[in-house]
């Protein structure tokens, strides 16, 4: 239905679109489940969440058994900082439908904002099951397992390589390397920053992962020796923020001191 539509819009950020929808389903009729669903998703977009859980409440008080009701109500209270009303919702949720991904993946990021790893993984799992092609779940995962420690990397590296074939957004190139990078394992490391590296190209992208990733790999290279490749991403590191700017060049006078006290006899 139009609920459903308005969900579209919301996720494309189509605010114009949904503000539409939003009075044409008012004026025909305001007292349906579905217009209350559609004005809720209207102020959430806007980032007026109390109105928006206000219109989701009201949309179950015509139907209790709405699904996405209960479900946008919890993504509401997380966005309000209330942990146990969005647990609530969500458990309402799989109440109605347990098939429902999104209510079990909010359950599992509302316990992993309250810094319970070992809950949130819990429903991570319940939802990678009904989800397995989903890169969301498996990243979220790997992330409680990295709340374990090193003694559960093995796992967490396991989780976002599951993740990798459906990743759109690259989130488990750089875990990966991060966690390698934890383990002291340079080959594995440097081989997934790279990769995050050409993602980012090709993608044309900028940002904190490339920085991480130039740095990193700018010490490897220097480490085996290879000054070339090692000079190459202190350069572009110099493109970067202030912060990777001052590290690039104090590194780069580093290397070419070494460079230079190599030269000498």
């Amino acid at each position: 239905g139009m609920d459903v539509y308005s969900n579209i819009l919301y996720v494309k950020e189509e605010s114009a679109a949904l503000s539409h929808l939003a009075h044409s389903t008012a004026l025909n009729d305001k007292y349906r489940t579905e217009t209350c669903c559609i004005i809720g998703n209207y102020h959430s977009l806007k980032g007026q969440h109390e109105r928006a859980a206000q219109y989701f409440r009201r949309a179950l008080k015509l139907n209790p058994n709405c699904l996405s009701a209960w479900t946008l109500m919890g993504h509401e209270y997380v966005e309000l900082k209330n942990p146990p009303a969005a647990i609530e919702a969500y458990r309402r949720a799989v109440d109605v439908n347990p098939r429902d991904y999104r209510a079990w993946y909010g359950l599992g990021q509302t316990y992993e904002l309250v810094d319970m790893p070992y809950h949130a993984l819990y429903y991570f799992k319940r939802a990678v099951f009904l989800r397995p092609r989903d890169a969301r779940m498996w990243n979220a995962m790997g992330h409680c397992f990295q709340a374990g420690g090193e003694a559960e990397y093995g796992l967490a590296i396991r989780c976002h390589m599951r993740a990798l074939p459906h990743d759109k957004e690259g989130v488990s190139l750089h875990e990966l390397a991060k966690l390698h990078a934890r383990l002291g394992q340079r080959a594995q490391a440097a081989h997934y920053h790279r990769l995050v590296l050409e993602r980012m190209d090709a993608e044309g992208l900028e940002g904190q992962d490339a920085v991480e990733a130039l740095t990193y790999l700018a010490d490897c290279y220097e480490a085996e020796g290879d000054t070339t490749a090692a000079e190459a991403c202190l350069t572009r590191l110099l493109e970067y923020g202030a912060h990777s700017k001052e590290s690039a060049r104090s590194a780069m006078d580093q290397l070419r001191c070494a460079l230079g006290s190599a030269a000498t006899p």
